[in-house]
């Protein structure tokens, strides 16, 4: 399953885009945490709902040092770009997307 979970620095936007070419997309403002959300509830509740971190907070990198994974987490390193943009280079990349989600030896993802 390609389920993502967009963090707060991405564009709410960018839902209706991605979830075109992924089972599921969601963002952190709309699933129930509490706003703003600490980096580490959104790690909790992306692991507890199988859900893929995509960000360009390098926190989420950090975390996945010290935690481990799950969750997965797609760290997007594109400097600071459109919204636009950030759905071109994620949909480009989906099958490298998809071939990480389903790799159980890695929990990182750098997209650049």
């Amino acid at each position: 399953m390609q389920n993502l979970l967009l963090d707060a620095n991405l564009s709410w936007r960018s839902v209706k885009v991605l979830e075109k070419y992924f089972d599921k997309c969601f963002h952190v403002d709309n699933v129930g945490l509490k706003m703003p959300a600490k980096d580490s509830e959104i790690w909790d509740f992306a692991k507890s709902e199988n859900l893929v971190i995509v960000s360009n907070d390098e926190d989420f990198l950090n975390f996945s040092s010290l935690k481990g994974f799950p969750p997965k987490v797609i760290l997007l390193k594109t400097g600071n770009q459109s919204r636009k943009f950030i759905e071109e280079i994620i949909i480009n990349k989906k099958q490298e997307i998809e071939n990480f989600i389903k790799n159980s030896e890695f929990g990182l993802l750098e997209i650049m």
